[in-house]
């Protein structure tokens, strides 16, 4: 009887999931690896690779130099709202990027509020197009994640270790050396990664504020090389070139996890030292200035945003239902592998270590990358207009898997401990345990991973540029050519739409799933 009951399907599902993980991925790669042959990158193309690190190191960088100090300030400040701040550093990763740009624009932009306060002076406009406006981008969108990152290194100290801190009389100096600093040094070099990883596969930002050949990036050149020149042996070289850059980073996010040897406590909240005078003004700054940072382009996209409904053009509706369509399509096949894959790996079965690093793989490329492959294995089969829908579902699905994976891991791991020997012992069938056991014991992370798969894949601005022509074009791609047609009015309505439209799918999923949750 319990043979029957563990011999469930999963494995097999996993197996399949993993399967075409390993295709969409290191498929896609050598499909690219194969059309380049032997060409060699350019001049200009190795202008491109040292553009795409100089940006990226500069907006990691910034993005973990100015979290430290707000970081810091959050955990050893309580004031009002504070919860609601911290909550508020989460929004910029489900903005969708077009939109975060247009708020960018709408604050630092040539007629932006920074410009008119300098006409006003008496003082030179400045452009926000080329290497800053892509780092400024970047670190608006990435500041927040460095924070929360640094934040939870900060609540991650024993409570015990600050206590014992104040008893011997520390000064905040040695606090910081003894405490903090540890602390950092082992947290920041991972938010440091992350961030460059994703700075890496950005191309959203460098197509909207690059700004000229001088400010391209690698996946900005692929998309020219397959849109504008065709010209698909260099864009097949450039893919390459981009899988080893982001293979190359997350090998060595790897190789910087440390330890901060603090050991555990016994679970008490950490109250961190809030020392009075001068650094409490330093504290109020940092926290002052980053809510302004992120708020002010947010709100204008708001006050732009409900001004621009009445003029929302013809095609903002067809727009919005494919990325509609685009966005539950993701987050099916995206929830439904990544479930397989983490029950598989929390029963250990077979494969299970290739199961884990399948789920892994996409962190690797980007979406242009397995573009690029998939455009050129389908473009002798079909035309490429006729595959932007199912192309963009089933690319948003392979890069957003590793969020769910490793939201659902630890509660799979958790559910196979606590109730596998009682489904066994029930002889529950592999549909009943499914229904009565993992689905609702798992709806919250689920829920949540599904939420952030539809706000991702919402807003995604990638692979559809490829592929899609102006009839199939997603709302943030619709968004992008009003833009680039000067309509800013029409724009801003149409990213308003977009922000509703992504924030709600996460609203509606995650609450499913805490709704579902016993």
């Amino acid at each position: 009887m319990a043979s029957r009951a563990g011999a469930i399907s999963v494995p097999w599902a996993a197996a399949l999931a993993a399967a075409l993980l390993a295709a969409m991925t290191l498929g896609t790669a050598g499909v690219v690896a194969l059309r380049a042959g032997a060409a060699l990158p350019t001049a200009a193309d190795w202008a491109a690779v040292r553009f795409t690190l100089l940006q990226a190191a500069l907006s990691a960088g910034l993005s973990c130099l100015l979290a430290v100090p707000v970081a810091r300030a959050l955990a050893r400040r309580r004031f009002p709202l504070r919860g609601a701040l911290i909550t508020l550093m989460g929004a910029p990763f489900l903005l969708p990027v077009i939109v975060a740009i247009l708020g960018l624009l709408a604050v630092f932009g040539r007629s932006g509020i920074v410009n008119d306060a300098l006409a006003l002076l008496g003082l030179p406009r400045i452009t926000v197009y080329g290497l800053h406006g892509v780092v400024l981008a970047h670190v608006f969108l990435n500041l927040p994640l460095a924070v929360r990152m640094l934040l939870m290194g900060w609540q991650a100290i024993p409570a015990e270790r600050f206590r014992l801190a104040q008893s011997l009389g520390l000064s905040p100096f040695a606090m910081l050396r003894h405490l903090e600093w540890p602390m950092l040094r082992a947290t920041v070099p991972g938010a440091f990664v992350t961030i460059f990883t994703l700075c890496l596969a950005s191309f959203a930002v460098a197509l909207t504020l690059g700004g000229g050949p001088a400010a391209t990036t690698v996946e900005l050149a692929i998309y020219q090389a397959l849109r504008f020149d065709f010209v698909p042996e260099r864009a097949a070289t450039l893919a390459v070139v981009q899988f080893l850059l982001c293979a190359g980073a997350l090998a060595a996010g790897w190789g910087l996890l440390r330890d901060t040897g603090f050991g555990a406590g016994i679970g008490r909240r950490a109250e961190l030292p809030a020392p009075p005078g001068w650094r409490r003004g330093v504290d109020v700054a940092a926290i002052g200035l980053a809510a302004l940072f992120l708020l002010l382009p947010l709100s204008a996209v708001v006050l732009r945003g409900v001004a621009g409904l009445a003029d929302l053009p013809q095609g903002t509706g067809p727009a919005a239902l494919r990325s509609l369509a685009v966005a539950v399509g993701s987050t099916v096949l995206t929830t439904g592998a990544a479930l397989a894959l983490a029950l598989a790996v929390a029963r250990r079965a077979g494969g299970a270590r290739l199961f884990d690093l399948a789920a892994t793989l996409p962190l690797a490329a980007s979406s242009l990358v397995i573009g690029t492959g998939l455009f050129l294995l389908l473009r002798p089969w079909a035309a490429p207009s006729d595959m932007a829908i199912p192309v963009t579902v089933a690319v948003n699905a392979t890069l957003a898997l590793p969020y769910a994976y490793r939201l659902l891991l630890p509660e799979a791991r958790a559910l196979h401990s606590d109730y596998d020997r009682l489904a066994r012992a029930l002889d529950l069938t592999p549909l009943a345990r499914l229904r009565l056991v993992t689905l609702p014991r798992l709806a919250r992370p689920l829920g949540f991973g599904a939420g952030i798969t539809a706000a991702l894949s919402t807003g995604d601005l990638g692979v559809i540029t490829l592929f899609a022509g102006e009839t199939d074009a997603t709302l943030p791609l619709f968004i992008h050519g009003l833009m680039g047609a000067y309509r800013m009015e029409a724009a801003a309505g149409a990213a308003l739409l977009l922000v509703l439209l992504s924030f709600g799918l996460f609203a509606l999923f995650d609450g499913l799933g805490r709704h579902a949750a016993p």
